[in-house]
């Protein structure tokens, strides 16, 4: 009976003790104490970023800051024992807050691998192997959550990073935010933002790793050649046919109206616009220095009732014998034979897994690189049990997310309705940097990113960013299913979006809509003194181009009725 007795006593401390130890992550670290001593900085020159233990702004909690703008950090952990991945579930979270936002910069952790040798801390860079990297960045077009795998590759023994395809958005705000990323047994990985989730994807999945974890099976034989005598061509000019004896390749487009006449009451002597009575010249209007003062010019009021003004001359009119440059149709190529691919051959680093093969984790370390200081890192944390990482997310960042909303909502209402992003604003511009990444719109990327980070600025202009970008979506799906050129965005996506409108591109008969900035028309018109002229040989060209970009943004005078 005794012996009986001590066995279940032996079993009920057992599984107490599991319960305490399944209750604790396999580490946390909370900055509430200084960093020195416990992590290394790099000892790498290039890394000049000074690391500081401080408080989050408004709270008595701690971090470890970025103290410095545009410079290059890295610091390193050893853990105590390290961590292995390919048991059981593995949880990655961390809290940032990025208290001067994030314009170009990273904010992400590295999860370094064992390594042979060792790893020697003081040494700890760019190029030190990590079996992870999970967390922000944000610069250019880039804006997403990162998460890097580097995975051996059994074949050849070389290790690949392997990128999430859909990664979310880093939040826009100066908040402090929590990133997880839940691995799974069953291959399944979650990325989780503030405890919600954002992305889920298999690691054996093609469809949610670049390149796949599992190679392909064949690859493209890089020793095929394509036939010199292979025609891709799918259609062909017809070679029989001929032009048409009353085809006119010259005759013009427009032709003047020869039987229009002059509306009555036209004024020939009347120019469009006229000097403004009511302009004066500045006092301190120096000629010499200034040139020759002009009086703005104005709208002539004696044309607003008149059919025009100034020299009337007939319009033109489409020319009905207009047939433009003679082509001949085309027809099927008899000698079509697709378009050529190189053959099959099997892939000699193709590989089956049943669950990846990660590296254990030996020290976690920060390596980057940004243009913002003020970021700030905190509870880093590992578990093997997502309930004790959601448990440590409600103690730790819950209470200081919520008390920095309240400040945040109540700066908003201070300082007016129209500043601030509103919660569908936000979804809408989430929305936005989603499309931004589609792929047929690659070349826009950049350009898409930088309107929509304006917008984010200015929540005023949310609508016009909206219809600007629906716009050049529809451009850019219109060439890719119909062919002709690429749609083009203006350079003037570059412009302060101060009041955004669509207009014809340049090019108005191409289907193209550009971006511009609402143009503002100069006060005065000033005559300066000519400059003398350049050296041909020594013109870049650079003031000429800025030139036309004033002329594009200028405002558009009133068009004479004559013209039209």
């Amino acid at each position: 009976m005794g012996g009986r007795g001590l066995s279940l006593l032996l079993l009920v401390i057992s599984a107490l003790f599991a319960q305490i130890r399944a209750s604790e992550p396999l580490f946390h670290e909370t900055f509430d104490e200084s960093f020195e001593g416990s992590w290394v900085v790099s000892g790498k020159e290039e890394y000049a970023g000074v690391w500081k233990h401080a408080k989050s702004d408004g709270h008595e909690d701690y971090g470890l800051l970025v103290s410095e703008p545009a410079k290059k950090y890295a610091i390193v952990k050893e853990l105590d024992n390290p961590v292995t991945l390919k048991d059981g579930t593995v949880v990655l979270q961390f809290e940032v807050r990025l208290q001067n936002g994030l314009e170009c910069g990273g904010a992400y952790l590295k999860y370094i691998r064992v390594q042979d040798t060792g790893l020697d801390t003081k040494e700890f860079d760019n190029g030190t192997p990590y079996t992870i990297m999970f967390g922000p960045d944000k610069c250019g077009s880039t804006n997403k959550v990162h998460f890097i795998l580097k995975h051996k590759n059994p074949k050849t023994g070389e290790y690949v990073e392997h990128h999430l395809k859909s990664p979310p958005s880093v939040p826009y705000d100066k908040l402090s935010h929590v990133y997880t990323a839940i691995l799974k047994p069953d291959n399944e990985l979650r990325i989780l933002i503030d405890g919600e989730e954002k992305s889920k994807a298999n690691f054996l999945s093609s469809d949610d790793f670049e390149p796949a974890l599992i190679p392909s099976k064949t690859i493209p034989d890089p020793d095929d050649k394509k036939p010199e005598d292979w025609d891709e061509r799918a259609k062909i000019p017809d070679p029989e046919a001929t032009k048409p004896d009353d085809w006119d390749e010259d005759a013009p487009m427009e032709i003047v109206d020869e039987e229009a006449t002059k509306p009555e009451g036209w004024l020939d002597d009347e120019p469009d616009e006229i000097d403004d009575p009511e302009a004066a010249k500045p006092e301190d209007w120096d000629d010499e220095e200034d040139g020759e003062w002009e009086a703005p010019k104005i709208d002539n009021p004696k044309c607003e009732e008149a059919p025009g003004c100034g020299e009337w001359k007939k319009p033109m009119k489409q020319n009905p014998a207009y047939k433009g440059k003679w082509h001949a149709p085309m027809i099927d190529n008899p000698s079509y034979k697709g378009i050529w691919k190189p053959q099959e051959i099997p892939n000699p680093e193709y590989f089956e897994l049943d669950k990846p093969d990660f590296d254990p984790i030996a020290a976690i370390g920060i390596e980057i690189w940004t243009m913002q200081d003020g970021i700030l890192f905190d509870n880093i944390l590992i578990a093997d049990d997502e309930k004790v990482a959601s448990s440590i997310l409600e103690k730790t960042w819950k209470p200081k997310f919520d008390v920095e909303k309240e400040k945040q909502k109540a700066e908003q209402a201070a300082a007016g309705s129209s500043d601030g992003l509103s919660e569908f604003q936000k979804k809408v511009f989430d929305v936005l940097y989603k499309i931004a990444d589609i792929p047929f719109l690659e070349p826009y990327k950049t350009k898409i990113i930088d309107v929509i980070e304006k917008g984010e600025k200015q929540p005023n202009i949310t609508i016009s960013i909206v219809a600007s970008i629906v716009v050049v979506l529809v451009s850019a799906l219109f060439r890719t299913l119909f062919g002709g050129k690429k749609a083009v965005v203006s350079k003037y996506f570059q412009q302060v979006p101060l009041l955004y409108f669509l207009k014809p591109g340049p090019n108005e008969t191409d289907g193209n809509f550009c971006l511009y900035q609402a143009p503002v028309k100069p006060a005065a018109e000033v005559k300066k003194p000519s400059a003398p002229e350049a050296d041909a040989a020594g013109s870049s060209g650079v003031t000429e181009e800025k030139e036309d970009e004033k002329d594009e943004l200028a405002a558009p005078r009133r068009r004479s009725r004559r013209e039209t």
